[in-house]
């Protein structure tokens, strides 16, 4: 395969994964509903692992810039690697999320699997704590935890790390854009 012919089915593929998603409107909307009516006194905690880490940074800044809502991503290294070392790794969402969560909070997990002990242990955490929904976006197979577990699922039909995490980057930015166009800070 020519490194043209790469670009040009990586591109195809991207695109049909989006249109793919377009599907799951309902689900954009859900959130983007529950978002513009997040009470002032509530915040968002969002999460993700490696690239998804850094979709959270940039969704909560953009959210937070760009609306009313306070979201909150949790990608400092000191707060990560301290509750990692002390709570080990698979619990440290948890307890950021007991240490700053409360009641009719809102969680977003990214996981490409949908399988990420620190994930599945930070849902959980967040149901204890009742937050009044938790929202996923995963990838592979379908009948993950997180997608099975949470209220309100985006689930991506790839089995391609890239693709997965940059659809979630493109629908998580269109919320933020659909705000920024319909609704004032």
């Amino acid at each position: 395969m020519t490194d043209k012919k790469y670009i040009s089915n990586y591109i195809k593929d991207f695109g049909k994964t989006i249109k793919n998603s377009e599907t799951k409107n309902n689900n954009i909307l859900k959130i983007y509903n529950l978002l513009i009516k997040t009470n002032p006194n509530n915040s968002v905690h969002i999460f993700g692992n490696g690239g998804s880490a850094s979709i959270a940074s940039h969704f909560s800044m953009d959210l937070t810039n760009n609306s009313s809502v306070k979201c909150f991503s949790y990608n400092d290294p000191a707060l990560i690697t301290c509750y990692s070392n002390d709570f080990k790794f698979e619990n440290w969402i948890s307890r950021v999320i007991k240490k700053y969560g409360k009641k009719n909070d809102i969680l977003i997990l990214i996981s490409s699997s949908g399988m990420s002990k620190n994930m599945i242990n930070g849902l959980k955490e967040a149901k204890r704590r009742k937050f009044k929904k938790i929202i996923t976006f995963t990838g592979f197979k379908k009948n993950n935890y997180l997608n099975k577990n949470g209220d309100i699922n985006f689930w991506v039909d790839s089995n391609k790390y890239n693709i997965i995490e940059n659809t979630h980057q493109f629908f998580l930015l269109m919320i933020v854009d659909m705000i920024k166009k319909f609704n004032t800070k």
